[in-house]
């Protein structure tokens, strides 16, 4: 694993100089103001201070930031050009840690993580070791974008994954604006093979669930009303079902935060997020039951983190070093941009939390 940290460390380094540059405006931006409270400072309010890491129950896997669309609100900077991709030794040592923890939940995520070469292996392996939840979170449109994913929708059935879907909106115009033209009526496309397969049916096992994000700076709606609006249209429109929509607050880190700054809304929107700060939602944030992993295998709180090159508290810093012992009751690494994860009804890769 020696060439594989040292090749990692470098393209870390390599990256270094931006992400220090958005802790440094997370951590310490003054506001016209003042400066916004940090998020200790908030969670000590109410003796919610240090979060601590319970019993692991999921694995966030980032198999590869190479992705078939480049979307502006994309917090890992994915795209077609990425080349950093999770090798088959990874997956396995990742494979070994389920064996021993038992976690019930395996999260794979990307970019497009159907574009890791080894991302079928994976998928196969762990169904052998009787992963309970398995969860691929597709964009759709990677299902619609080659010849060889085509089959994606027989591949996902076969091995019962809980298929999540990243669906900005019910119409072509603000689909097409936030992630591309054509986006919107692939998607469709997409979500129209995945019900004849049974996913998304009433009464079906195969769980299909969408994600929304808002296009703008502001936070999303009431979670419940978006799916009932969701559920509306895509059905009187494409004759589409789903089961679940969740609703998820863009965090202010990468492109999100560029946009942030490049159109002068990065002040009013992390005053929304703390204005709209919910202490009951601190106590069902993912990252206190979730280890993320990255491509290469370092481990972190929360994917968030891992954007901002935040690794867990911990001396097991990489998943070959896994240690119950040293991981469990660890303190949660925070910052700024938690506060995303805790407006409103809170926010979580399942969405609301609270």
């Amino acid at each position: 694993m020696g060439k594989l940290k040292t090749q990692s460390l470098q393209k870390r380094h390599s990256d270094l100089a931006n992400t220090n540059k958005q802790l440094e405006i997370l951590s310490g931006g003054i506001f016209a103001d003042g400066e916004l409270p940090t998020f200790k400072s908030k969670i000590s309010e109410t003796s919610q201070f240090p979060l601590t890491a319970k019993k692991l129950e999921i694995l966030q896997v980032n198999v590869g930031y190479m992705c078939n669309q480049v979307c502006e609100h994309c917090h890992v900077d994915a795209g077609p050009d990425r080349k950093e991709i999770m090798t088959q030794e990874t997956m396995q040592q990742i494979l070994d840690v389920i064996k021993i923890t038992g976690a019930h939940t395996l999260d794979l995520t990307g970019g497009a993580p159907e574009m890791n070469p080894n991302f079928r292996w994976f998928v196969e392996e762990a169904s052998k070791i009787g992963v309970k939840d398995f969860i691929v979170r597709s964009n759709l449109t990677i299902i619609r974008a080659n010849k060889k994913y085509y089959d994606l929708p027989d591949f996902f059935k076969k091995h019962n994954i809980h298929v999540v879907s990243s669906m900005p909106h019910w119409t072509r115009g603000k689909t097409d604006k936030q992630r591309g033209e054509g986006v919107f009526d692939m998607s469709i496309k997409a979500l129209q093979e995945l019900n004849a397969r049974g996913y998304g049916m009433p009464g079906n096992d195969l769980r299909l669930d969408l994600v929304y994000n808002p296009s703008g700076a502001f936070l999303p709606g009431d979670q419940m009303a978006m799916e009932k609006d969701f559920k509306k249209a895509l059905m009187e429109d494409f004759g589409i079902e789903f089961h679940n929509l969740f609703a998820i607050t863009n965090l202010p880190i990468a492109r999100f935060l560029d946009y942030l700054i490049a159109s002068e809304n990065y002040e009013d929107y992390m005053y929304a997020l703390v204005e709209a700060y919910n202490p009951s939602a601190v106590a069902n944030v993912m990252c206190t039951n979730t280890l993320s992993i990255s491509w290469d295998g370092y481990l972190f709180d929360c994917d968030f983190n891992q954007m901002l090159e935040l690794p867990v508290n911990s001396k097991a810093k990489h998943i070959s070093e896994y240690n119950k012992d040293l991981l469990e009751g660890r303190n949660i690494v925070i910052s700024q941009h938690c506060y995303g994860c805790t407006a409103g009804a809170g926010s979580s890769c399942q969405g609301v939390v609270a």
